[in-house]
């Protein structure tokens, strides 16, 4: 039997967001290693689902951001995820933003970070993915050094992209942090058409050297207009990218005004990110077609939320922020949720 979230939670809340964050992966990783995962596992719940050329246990997913070096990969698959994503990794290690550089924002049941892709790169990143045994479609996150000039940037996710490619169930092209300066300009036609050209001609050389052909997604900002989003779904189809994931966190702070750290600079997760989230969702739906794979991710903090991202038009979901305040129950309250509906698409 799992120990109950609502222990644990009162004591990983009387730290620095960030301690708890590196505590929690450190305890997660030592459980598992020693056998005690089954004080936090969980039975996974059966809602198969294929897309992207893979097979889905279940459609409730591990949003990257959480395990930046992939070092608990094993320990939170027990959790009853139907996949995992890892990262986000840059080609050399980086420090990331000053600390402090999370914040909770409780009332909200929200958090704002300015990580700036801390993590220890490539090489320690690819050994820790080798290591694992995992058994679920294992997503790896890439993105860019804060100290590669932005015109310089496909060098960075082409470099990262060939690492991890051998590795990787799919790979997802991260151009969407609000906290790497420059990086969401990467979402703007020019630049985006010419980073997608990029990758897609090395992903092509890969799949001539290596024998296999592996999934190439794009991960958005909720912070895009509709004429914007419109030219972003052309983008992926004109390119071949298999899917996209919708969203990363905002620096809209309309629905916090009045919150303590509201004022924080740096990406807001959790609740107040929802709608916003499923807007984008739905717009990308109507644009791309029925078909199309689009993963949801952003503001489900109870099952409720993960049923509007697959009525907005998902055919996956992602979990981060939700579980820092509802703990491993979030992920198969969510999946029994979404096993009790009809397949959308």
């Amino acid at each position: 039997m799992p120990l109950p979230y609502a222990l644990i939670r009162p004591l990983l809340f009387s730290l620095d967001p960030e301690t708890a964050h590196g505590l929690t992966l450190r305890s997660l990783r030592l459980l598992h290693q020693t056998g005690l995962s089954r004080l936090y596992a969980q039975a996974r719940v059966h809602d198969p689902v294929q897309l992207l050329g893979l097979n889905f246990p279940n459609r409730v997913g591990l949003a990257a951001g959480l395990d930046k070096n992939g070092e608990a990969i094993d320990a939170l698959e027990a959790m009853g995820f139907g996949f995992i994503e890892v990262g986000t990794v840059t080609p050399r290690a980086q420090s990331g933003n000053a600390k402090p550089r999370m914040f909770r924002l409780p009332q909200a049941q929200a958090l704002i970070n300015r990580m700036g892709f801390n993590n220890a790169g490539l090489d320690a990143f690819l050994q820790h993915v080798r290591l694992s045994r995992h058994e679920l479609p294992l997503g790896l996150n890439i993105g860019k050094n804060a100290s590669t000039p932005i015109e310089q940037a496909l060098n960075d996710y082409a470099v990262a992209l060939r690492a991890v490619y051998a590795h990787a169930d799919y790979v997802t092209i991260n151009v969407s942090s609000p906290n790497t300066q420059g990086l969401r300009t990467l979402q703007t036609d020019a630049a985006l058409d010419a980073l997608l050209t990029g990758l897609a001609a090395e992903r092509e050389q890969l799949t001539q050297t290596q024998g296999k052909r592996v999934p190439l997604l794009l991960k958005v900002a909720p912070d895009l207009q509709p004429e914007q989003i419109a030219a972003l779904g052309d983008a992926l189809m004109r390119h071949d990218i298999d899917g996209v994931i919708a969203t990363n966190t905002t620096i809209a702070r309309g629905a916090i005004a009045a919150l303590r750290h509201a004022d924080e600079a740096g990406g807001l997760s959790g609740a107040p990110l929802r709608e916003q989230s499923n807007r984008v969702i739905a717009r990308l739906r109507a644009h791309l077609g029925p078909s199309y794979p689009i993963v949801g991710v952003g503001g489900i903090v109870q099952a409720g939320d993960a049923v509007e991202k697959i009525q907005a038009g998902a055919n996956l979901v992602q979990l981060y922020t939700g579980l820092i305040y509802k703990g491993p129950e979030l992920v198969n309250c969510c999946a029994q949720a979404l096993a009790g509906m009809n397949k959308p698409h």
